[in-house]
């Protein structure tokens, strides 16, 4: 039997289709709504307290045993349910083979300060990451090991548009991220804390395994290709470099990010993450 409270939508016109069209356009997540697509997604940020403004699935979804009790969690943050036929959710998402469920979420992301507030702080720079499903990654990689932060910088891709969130899997709801802020400013917040700043470098940098990631730092991680800008890898405290054997020069960024973090959490108490 229908829920007298789910909406039906027919039509790929409607004005929610279209808001999550929108939202799945946008660069940035500026006006504090995001578009979340895929069960898994929904339910972390359901999870994290993440506020849930609106979610849309085929009618059978929301009366299946899965559905029903994500229905009534829904319903008790406020959120409005739709039920819609497959083409209209496949409007509405924004990936290629949709999952069968879409959201639209309010959320801000936190102030660097905000980041750096933890101690000892572990908090990861990503500085010009275009790619929105590397600076996912890095996200997924710095909850993983216990990083207390993320910082993305301006220039790189929104950490909460559809792309990334989907690459961090729920991890940029469970720990405090960053979006937007000058990396220079970011540098400043930090010495006024009393962390130490570490910049990559494929080459000349001190050995990971040799670099002292015990206290609280803030590692920078560059952009593909061009790495670094040389401004901030001067100004660092100083510079990591993951040994490689020849003739690998480099790594992915956030292959090299997960390495570090998780040589970060190995150095500190209570030893590798689990």
């Amino acid at each position: 039997m229908k829920r007298a409270d789910v909406i039906t939508i027919a039509s790929r016109q409607n004005p929610f289709v279209q808001h999550c069209r929108d939202l799945a356009r946008r660069r940035h997540a500026d006006g504090g709504e995001i578009l979340l697509d895929g069960l898994h997604l929904l339910s972390d940020a359901l999870a994290a307290g993440v506020p849930i403004a609106a979610a849309a699935a085929p009618d059978a979804f929301w009366e299946s045993p899965s559905g029903v009790p994500l229905a009534r969690a829904l319903e008790a943050v406020g959120a409005q349910l739709y039920a819609a036929s497959p083409a209209v959710i496949e409007a509405a998402s924004p990936v290629k083979t949709p999952s069968g469920i879409v959201a639209v979420a309010r959320w801000q992301p936190a102030g660097p300060g905000q980041v750096l507030e933890a101690q000892p702080a572990l908090v990861v720079c990503i500085v010009r990451v275009q790619d929105p499903g590397n600076v996912g990654a890095i996200i997924r990689s710095a909850d993983a090991a216990g990083a207390t932060g993320v910082v993305v910088s301006a220039g790189s891709a929104d950490p909460f548009g559809w792309k990334a969130l989907r690459g961090s899997m729920g991890s940029a709801f469970r720990l405090p991220v960053a979006a937007g802020a000058r990396v220079e400013d970011v540098c400043g917040e930090a010495r006024r804390r009393g962390v130490r700043i570490l910049s990559t470098t494929p080459s000349s940098g001190i050995g990971l395994h040799d670099a002292d990631l015990t206290g609280p730092v803030l590692i920078l991680v560059g952009g593909e290709g061009a790495g670094l800008p040389q401004p901030l890898q001067d100004a660092a405290d100083a510079r990591l470099t993951i040994p490689m054997r020849p003739p690998v020069e480099s790594l992915n960024v956030a292959v090299a990010a997960a390495v570090i973090l998780y040589e970060a959490r190995r150095q500190r108490p209570g030893g590798p993450a689990s």
